[in-house]
């Protein structure tokens, strides 16, 4: 299943939930998308704590650890650092199809909400509100503060699409592996990727297998 000619901006910030968007990436390259990805600093110091990964620090070097990882075509990763504005994602006239936040911070939530562009993650989701393209926001935060769901709020009612990591267990899941899959296979949904990562509610085994 692929989706050549896509372009997906994918961006990690310092939110605990890095597998989620280390298999999201997974799942773009191998769908032919052209990824453009961002790391946040705090999100290299989570994917330390969260994972056995050694990612190196720099854009470029970041960009060939993933593309050797998955088997990318040649720059079909293209990474970018937190304040690197001259990045294509910084400019509407470069604007990806749809940009994903995953996982996504509380705090960058609230930039983009009002518009702090402060660094590169939060200006590509601002050109990407302004030039109504999709902007999903993997939310990984509990409880949520009366701040945080107004800032929600203010982007849903923009357009964004809010989805907090919220694995459902209706698929039986039997590894850590299957709750990621679910939210990474909902997020390919609003995408428009195809996949086949899980059953789908009312399909059986069997079903899954013919389909």
């Amino acid at each position: 299943m692929s989706a050549p000619g896509r372009s997906i901006a994918l961006a990690l910030t310092g939110a605990s939930g890095a597998p989620y968007g280390l298999r999201l990436l997974q799942c773009l390259v191998e769908s032919d998308v052209q990824v453009h990805l961002m790391l946040s600093r705090p999100a290299q110091v989570v994917l330390g704590l969260e994972t056995e990964l050694e990612v190196p620090g720099r854009p470029a070097e970041i960009a060939r650890f993933f593309a050797a990882r998955h088997g990318a075509a040649e720059g079909q990763i293209r990474c970018y650092g937190p304040e690197q504005w001259t990045a294509p994602v910084a400019s509407g006239s470069a604007v990806p199809d749809a940009m994903v936040v995953c996982p996504c911070t509380t705090a960058t939530v609230s930039a983009v909400a009002t518009g702090a562009s402060r660094g590169l993650i939060e200006r590509a989701a601002d050109v990407v509100l302004k030039e109504r393209r999709k902007l999903l926001l993997v939310v990984r935060e509990t409880p949520f503060s009366e701040i945080h769901l107004e800032n929600m709020l203010r982007l849903a009612r923009m357009g964004a699409v809010i989805m907090p990591a919220s694995p459902a267990f209706y698929h039986h899941p039997g590894t850590v592996e299957d709750l990621v899959d679910f939210m990474v296979a909902r997020v390919l949904d609003h995408l428009a990727i195809p996949h086949d990562l899980m059953l789908r509610w009312g399909e059986s085994p069997a079903a899954g297998e013919d389909a």
